[in-house]
C-alpha cells in the first residue's frame, strides 16, 4: 500500500471511530440509569402484585388504596418478642427520617396469626409504633392464600397450653413505588439508612 492510500485508511478509520464515538455518547444520554438499592430489586416480579384483606376497623383493602405512597408490607404477629417489634420501631424511624415525606410511606402489617390479633388487638399494636400504620387480618384460610402469592413463610409452633404458642414467620420487607407495583425485598436488619435511601430512591421515580 503506497503512503496516499495508507493515509486515506487511516484517516477513514479515525473518522469511523469518531463517529461512533459521538453515536455511544447520544445513546447513552437517552437511556435512564437505572437505581441502585440497597434492598434486593425485584421489579418485575410476578407475584406478590396484590391483597384482598381486612383491616382492623373490618375494611376491605388492596393495594390500590395506597396509590401515591410507596408501602412497605410485613408479615407478623402482635406477640412476637423480637423480629417484629424491632422491624415496626425501625419503620417508625423511617417515617421520621422522611421528613416531610413520611406522609408517603405507609407500612402494611399482615398478622399471621388471625387466632389472637382481633382488631383491638392490632390497633393497640399498631398504635404502639405509629397509628397512621395499617393493620391487615386476613381468616386463616386468606392467610394461607396470600402468603402463597408472596412466597412468605409461617409455621405454628405449639406451647404448653393452647394459646401460648408462637409463630415462626419470614422476617423480611415487601417494598412496593407509588404505583403499586412491587419494587423491592428488604431482609431483616438491614437497617433505617439504607431503607430510608431506597424509599427516596422510589419517591424520585
Amino acid at each position: 500500500m503506497n503512503k496516499r492510500n495508507a493515509l486515506k485508511a487511516m484517516t477513514g478509520g479515525a473518522l469511523w471511530v469518531g463517529a461512533a464515538a459521538v453515536l455511544g455518547l447520544n445513546l447513552t444520554g437517552c437511556t435512564e440509569a437505572k437505581p441502585s438499592f440497597n434492598a434486593v430489586d425485584l421489579t418485575g416480579a410476578d407475584y406478590a402484585r396484590d391483597f384482598s384483606l381486612t383491616d382492623a376497623d373490618g375494611k376491605v383493602r388492596t393495594m390500590a388504596d395506597f396509590k401515591g405512597k410507596v408501602v412497605v408490607l410485613f408479615f407478623g404477629y402482635a406477640q412476637c418478642p423480637d423480629v417484629c417489634p424491632t422491624t415496626m420501631t425501625e419503620m417508625a424511624q423511617v417515617k421520621q427520617q422522611l421528613g416531610t415525606d413520611g406522609d408517603k410511606l405507609q407500612v402494611l402489617f399482615v398478622t399471621v396469626d388471625p387466632a389472637r390479633d382481633t382488631p383491638e388487638v392490632m390497633k393497640a399494636y399498631m398504635g404502639a409504633f405509629d397509628p397512621a400504620f395499617v393493620a391487615l387480618i386476613p381468616t386463616p384460610e386468606q392467610l394461607a392464600a396470600t402468603a402463597k402469592d408472596f412466597k412468605a413463610y409461617y409455621k405454628k409452633n405449639e406451647g404448653t397450653t393452647p394459646t401460648s404458642y408462637s409463630m415462626d414467620h419470614s422476617a423480611a420487607s415487601y417494598i412496593y413505588d407509588t404505583q403499586g407495583r412491587l419494587r423491592l425485598y428488604a431482609r431483616y436488619g438491614a437497617g433505617v439508612a439504607p431503607m430510608v435511601a431506597d424509599i427516596k430512591s422510589l419517591l424520585k421515580s
